[in-house]
């Protein structure tokens, strides 16, 4: 029977342990809250007032309710009141000695059967709890920021503690309203081992200069439906906490991807630590402010640019698959003349029926009058001839995802379309050069990747070739506005910058689970309830399809030679048995 604790301590009453606070407090616990000095503890005790005062204005908590949750922490900066507490968790900076030294003053001030939690991110809770007499009543008990929303905790067991002191946590925090999960003493633990390295690829595209800040974090919250960009998170996160993390997991497990970028290391010495400083990648209003202020990096209104831009009133698009009938369906909508070409007359009438089919369900969802829908259907034409593609501004390529198919294609269009037209590939994986290398025509070819659904998801990667023209990118940004789609931009460079980020992180994922470090169901709630992601790494990967993200991680893997991008042995055999997602009823999991 788990046991009924009814006092716990908190040592450290920055956000975290202050959020912590208050999840205690809420859920009718008596709480001893301390900190090392009076001015610390106030800080933690505004903290605590503030907090509630917006769950009483959001219509959350009741005033009554308020008065009573803040009467039950008592706010101290004396250790010694931890005395009666039957759990104590200690959420102080990420620093291994001073949790060394905490632990060791608790230990003595405690009672013998009390459990003492830790809320490290990183640090080896095992090196904590030797710090004790008694290291079989330490766990490691990690919430997340902010604690008293997010509902994921791991409880991290070491290798010496005992099996009633996890299962009594793992109650608690399931008491708490919370999702645990039990992991064993990695740096990182689940979450923030898989996150931090994507956070870690991201800041190096940024420091390469592969993407602006604000490209790469709407790539990925419009591309992947992530609440927040990996660069404006690091500075919610802070970046000297970030670093710590980075650099812990770097030392233990010694992977190249978790080396922290040197960028991070130059920013937090200069005192660029994020939201906490007003200043990280991005420059706020002040210190702990969210709003982003106006800086250098700071992207110029469209066309203060100086860059003259093509007319584009006539559209081609090529395919007559899912991804061209979208592009179609995007292009007619904004009022632009399109002309499609599939191979055959059936398969023309196929995509005509199908752009029919999606138009009349946004007329009966109410999102297209009647009216808008016969308009876009008359600005459409199919014909199963490239040659009637003479007369376009630009052609959309949509075709399979094979170069040599691709290649043959821009060999003609470049014969047949005419002076100055825009000849741009959807790809997702190939390089845009090569298929501008067939052409007479380079600096006409651009990259224009659509997110399936086309219709729907508003984000397009614009992928420039060393040889594409500066007029080009900028018709294509332009023309992306004019449409309803967000346009990022970036280099020829494998994976461009949703893939580049999403598929290393999927592949760290299966490595995670290939290692019998936790379960799928384990990793799933850790990035769905942790890090708010709309969908766990194994849920996406069976739904993407195994053999698209063995073929994209390898194709990661051959461009950058990056040995921690070399595809993880578990997803090859997954693909070769077969085992390819939902699309064959099985991949990590078996499907009805």
């Amino acid at each position: 029977m788990a046991r009924d604790f009814s006092t716990v301590g908190v040592i450290g009453l920055g956000t975290m342990g202050a959020g912590i606070v208050e999840v205690f407090a809420r859920n009718g616990f008596d709480v001893i809250a301390v900190d090392v000095d009076d001015a610390a503890v106030e800080r933690g005790r505004t903290h605590l007032q503030h907090s509630t005062d917006r769950a009483v204005s959001r219509g959350k908590l009741t005033p009554e309710d308020q008065a009573a949750l803040i009467g039950r922490a008592t706010f101290t900066s004396d250790l010694g009141d931890l005395k009666d507490c039957q759990l104590v968790v200690e959420a102080v900076p990420e620093q291994l000695d001073l949790k060394k030294e905490i632990f060791a003053k608790v230990d003595g001030i405690v009672a013998p059967d009390a459990v003492l939690a830790t809320n490290t991110s990183s640090l080896p809770v095992t090196e904590i709890a030797v710090a004790t007499n008694n290291p079989k009543r330490v766990v490691g008990m990690h919430f997340f920021n902010p604690a008293p929303v997010l509902k994921f905790v791991e409880v991290v067991r070491t290798v010496v503690t005992e099996d009633e002191v996890f299962e009594d946590v793992t109650g608690l925090a399931q008491r708490l309203g919370k999702q645990p999960v039990v992991v064993g003493d990695k740096a990182g633990f689940i979450a923030n081992a898989l996150l931090f390295g994507y956070l870690n690829h991201a800041v190096s595209m940024f420091e390469s200069r592969y993407a602006s800040r604000e490209d790469i974090d709407a790539a990925m919250r419009l591309g992947c439906g992530y609440p927040m960009g990996p660069l404006a998170l690091m500075d919610l996160i802070g970046l000297d906490t970030a670093y710590e993390i980075l650099d812990t997991m770097y030392k233990q497990g010694r992977d190249r991807l978790h080396a922290p970028s040197p960028i991070i290391k130059q920013m937090v010495s200069a005192g660029l630590k994020g939201r906490k400083s007003g200043r990280g990648f991005y420059t706020y209003a002040e210190p702990d402010s969210s709003q982003v202020a106006t800086d250098q990096l700071t992207p110029r209104p469209d066309g203060e640019d100086g860059v003259e831009k093509r007319t584009v009133s006539r559209v081609g698009v090529v395919g007559s698959g899912t991804m061209a009938t979208g592009i179609v369906e995007v292009f007619a909508k904004a009022g632009y003349d399109v002309v499609f070409v599939a191979r055959s007359e059936t398969k023309v009438e196929a995509v005509q029926a199908a752009l029919t089919k999606s138009l009349e369900k946004a007329v009966q969802r109410g999102k297209l009058t009647e009216e808008a829908r016969d308009e876009a259907l008359r600005h459409v034409s199919g014909t199963a001839q490239l040659d009637d593609l003479r007369d376009v501004d630009l052609v959309v390529e949509a075709v399979v995802e094979d170069l040599g198919v691709k290649r043959a294609l821009f060999e003609n269009l470049d014969e047949i379309c005419k002076p100055g037209a825009i000849l741009a590939t959807t790809t997702s994986s190939l390089p845009v050069v090569e298929c501008a290398a067939v052409t007479k025509r380079p600096q006409d070819v651009v990259g224009m990747h659509f997110f399936n659904p086309a219709q729907v998801m508003k984000l397009v990667e614009v992928v420039s070739t060393v040889s594409t023209a500066p007029e080009v990118v900028a018709t294509v940004q332009d023309l992306c506005a004019k449409v309803g789609k967000h346009a990022v931009t970036c280099g020829d460079r494998s994976g461009f910058i949703v893939n580049a980020l999403l598929f290393p992180y999927l592949n760290d994922a299966v490595k995670m689970l290939e290692a019998n470090y936790a379960t799928a169901d384990a990793i799933d709630t850790a990035m769905k309830t942790g890090c708010g992601l709309p969908m766990g790494p194994f849920e996406l990967l069976d739904v993407v399809g195994l053999d698209v993200a063995l073929a994209i991680q390898r194709q990661l893997y051959l461009e950058f030679r990056e040995p921690g991008f070399a595809p993880a042995p578990l997803l090859e055999h997954l693909v070769t048995a077969g085992y390819l997602g939902r699309k064959t009823g099985r991949g990590f999991r078996t499907y009805a």
